[in-house]
Formats: structure tokens, C-alpha cells, sequence
């Protein structure tokens, strides 16, 4: 292990404390895909209805990756993490006492803007923390506690939600963050920020006016494009997941566990992608995983079997989370230390805005009748858009050195 200054935390413990709050995270929207379903036979939701709870929380992640990606540039990356869980963990323990779907839309905004804000600048401050060459392996390992957080968050809804509701699952999904809260005073922003902070502070207003400079408007479209490709895919297909398999034909308990299967193969997809990543780049990763992503969504789609859905289902997790991880590594790696926040944060931001419409789009493609194969190729060729994106806009950062 490289040797750090006493204000900079070891790897393994940035990773553990940052990785455990991500996986918090990660158990709030993995339930969320679970209590949609639970939501419609509780209060009599149709499908324009049910898409609208996971577009809603997408609204909130665009607004809160926009402002506080700006605002860790500002205030540094530790103040804004634990801003983000704040608001994150008081709104998810609140969203369990909804009596009605307006109430709970609003909740689910505000507990979206936590999580926008939190996760890229969690990978930015972990990214500018660790070794250069360990950086993309340890930022995909940060993302791999996000499986973590959707197995756990399925085997609640798989033994909890059947038998105890919606609402038990919510405030055992906001418990644990508290913990994170306490883990975050261990943090420190990195030595490199925190001396280019004390030099050079410039307004909210030039730093966006940065981003778009002649030096960096390619790889802001790139990652403008990848973005929101990426997260209009994922949301449109996994926030539906549970509710795809039920209409295939499966009761709801089975669908939860056929999903946690799927879900279970993300871990794999990630720990690949680890380990790949410093060997093929960032670049190549993207490129393979995208595609895997494409193709196995497509065979999903049009699934009719539990064999070729079951088969199909576990490798789309595994390579769209494999790329996810891929996506966060090479985000933060586009940009100098004090622009970094708002390139990515404005990034993810701008992917959120796909985040809105991938789960709507569903919604209203079920309600006219359109079949869900057809839908799930929409999916395939935006993920074919990004893979596009990185090969003719992207350029590799294996082993650049952060400045």
C-alpha cells in the first residue's frame, strides 16, 4: 500500500466507510423496485402510475447530482457526503409513514436528491484518495457494494414484504444508514483537493463554463452521452425487473426470487470489471460490458422460458453492473481536481434525466398494449448509443496521474 499523509485514510478503510454508505443506498433503490410492485396491489396503481414513482426519485437524483456536485467543489467532498446521507436517511425513514401516493412522490424526490448527490462525488473523493494504479480497481470495488445493497435489499423484500408490508421493509432500509452518518466523520477530502482549494477557488459559474471548454467539450459530451444512455437503460429495465417478471407469468414471491438470482450475479460483473480494468482499461471494459448488457437485454425481452430468462437476467446484471462500475472509475478521471465535482456531478446529472424517462417509458408502453420484447430493444440500442460514445469520443486514463 502506498504510503499516505496522515489526513488522507488508508484504501482499505475510504473503500469499507464509502462502500458501506453506497450499499445503503443501494438497498433503498433495490427495495424500491420490489415496493412498486407491492404499492400497485396496496393502492390499486396502474402501470403510468407505478412508473412514476421511479421516475420521480430520478428527478430528485438529476437535481441533486447538478447541485451538490457543484456545491463539493466548493465545500469539499467530506461536508457534501455527509450532507447527501442526512437528507437521504431522514427522508427514507419518513417515506415508510406514506398514507398516500402524492406524499410518498414527494419523499421519494427529496431521498433521490441525497442519492444523486452522494454517489458520484463518493467515487470522485475515492477516486482522488487512492494510488493511480489501484484507482480504477478500488473505485469498481466502491461500486460493488451497490450488489451488496441490492441482495440485501431483495432478500428483505423476498422474506419481509410478502408477509409484513411495504413499510416494515422502508424502516429497516433506513436504519443502517445512521451508521454511515458516524462513519462519515472518519473521512478527510483528498491532499491534492484540499491543496488546490486553498489555492484556487473559482465561482460555480466558471467552472461550468470550464467543463465546456475547447480542452474538455469532448469528453463532456462523451460522458453527457454514456451517462445518460446508461442510466435510461438501467432504470428502464431494472426499477421494472420484479414487475417484467410477474407479467411473464410468475406470481409476485416467485418474481422477487427469481430477481434476487439476478441480482446475485452482479457481484461477479463488478469483481471482473475490478480486475479487469487495469489490465484492458477503461475504455475496453466500457466497450465489452455495454455490449454484453445489449445483447443479453434483448434475449430477456423476448424470453418466454424460466431457463432462457433466468440465464438471461443473471448476465444482464452481470455485465450492466460490470460496466456501472466501469462508468464511475472513468467518470472522475476526465477532469483536474477543481472541476471534478461539477464535471461529474453535471454528468450524472444529465444521466438522470434518462433515469426519468426509462421507467415512464415502460409504463406507457404497457398501458398500450406494447410488447415487452420491443420494449427492452429501445434498451439495446441506447446502450449501443454509449458504446458508440466511448469508442469514437472517448480516450483512455489507465494509469494517468490526477492532477
Amino acid at each position: 500500500m502506498t504510503q499516505l499523509t496522515q489526513h488522507q485514510p488508508s484504501e482499505r478503510k475510504l473503500l469499507g466507510v464509502a462502500g458501506l454508505a453506497w450499499l445503503f443506498d443501494a438497498m433503498d433503490v433495490g427495495m424500491l423496485s420490489f415496493i412498486i410492485a407491492a404499492l400497485a396491489a396496496d393502492w390499486k396503481l396502474n402501470e403510468v402510475q407505478m412508473g412514476w414513482i421511479g421516475s420521480i426519485s430520478s428527478i430528485g437524483m438529476a437535481v441533486g447530482a447538478f447541485i451538490f456536485g457543484l456545491t463539493a467543489d466548493r465545500i469539499g467532498r467530506k461536508n457534501v457526503l455527509i450532507l447527501t446521507l442526512l437528507i437521504f436517511s431522514i427522508s427514507a425513514g419518513l417515506s415508510a409513514l406514506a398514507t398516500g401516493l402524492t406524499l410518498f412522490l414527494i419523499l421519494r424526490f427529496i431521498i433521490g436528491m441525497g442519492l444523486g448527490g452522494e454517489l458520484p462525488v463518493a467515487s470522485t473523493l475515492v477516486s482522488e484518495s487512492v494510488a493511480t494504479e489501484r484507482r480504477g480497481r478500488i473505485v469498481v470495488l466502491l461500486e460493488s457494494f451497490w450488489a451488496g445493497g441490492w441482495i440485501i435489499a431483495a432478500l428483505i423484500s423476498y422474506f419481509i414484504i410478502p408477509p409484513f408490508g411495504w413499510r416494515v421493509a422502508l424502516l429497516i432500509g433506513a436504519l443502517p444508514a445512521f451508521y454511515a452518518i458516524y462513519l462519515r466523520w472518519n473521512i478527510h477530502d483528498s491532499a491534492n483537493y484540499v491543496a488546490k482549494s486553498l489555492k484556487e477557488k473559482p465561482s460555480v459559474l466558471q467552472n461550468i463554463i470550464t467543463i465546456w471548454s475547447k480542452k474538455y467539450v469532448r469528453q463532456t459530451v462523451m460522458l453527457w452521452v454514456l451517462w445518460f444512455c446508461v442510466v435510461f437503460s438501467y432504470y428502464g429495465m431494472f426499477l421494472w425487473l420484479p414487475g417484467v417478471v410477474a407479467l411473464k407469468g410468475f406470481s409476485m414471491v416467485k418474481s422477487f426470487g427469481y430477481v434476487l438470482i439476478m441480482t446475485i450475479a452482479q457481484l461477479p460483473g463488478y469483481f471482473t470489471a475490478a480486475w479487469l480494468i487495469e489490465k484492458w482499461g477503461r475504455k475496453w471494459v466500457l466497450v465489452v460490458y455495454l455490449l454484453g448488457t445489449a445483447v443479453f437485454a434483448y434475449f430477456f425481452g423476448y424470453a418466454t422460458s424460466l431457463a432462457v430468462l433466468l440465464t438471461s437476467g443473471i448476465l444482464l446484471s452481470f455485465f450492466n453492473l460490470g460496466a456501472w462500475g466501469a462508468l464511475y472509475a472513468y467518470s472522475p478521471e476526465q477532469y483536474p481536481a477543481v472541476v471534478r465535482g461539477t464535471g461529474t456531478g453535471m454528468a450524472a446529472a444529465f444521466g438522470r434525466i434518462g433515469g426519468i424517462f426509462g421507467p415512464l417509458l415502460v409504463g406507457y408502453l404497457l398501458a398500450q398494449k406494447v410488447s415487452i420484447g420491443s420494449i427492452f430493444t429501445i434498451f439495446c440500442i441506447s446502450i449501443i448509443v454509449a458504446i458508440l460514445a466511448v469508442l469514437f469520443l472517448g480516450r483512455e486514463t489507465k494509469n494517468k496521474v490526477l492532477s
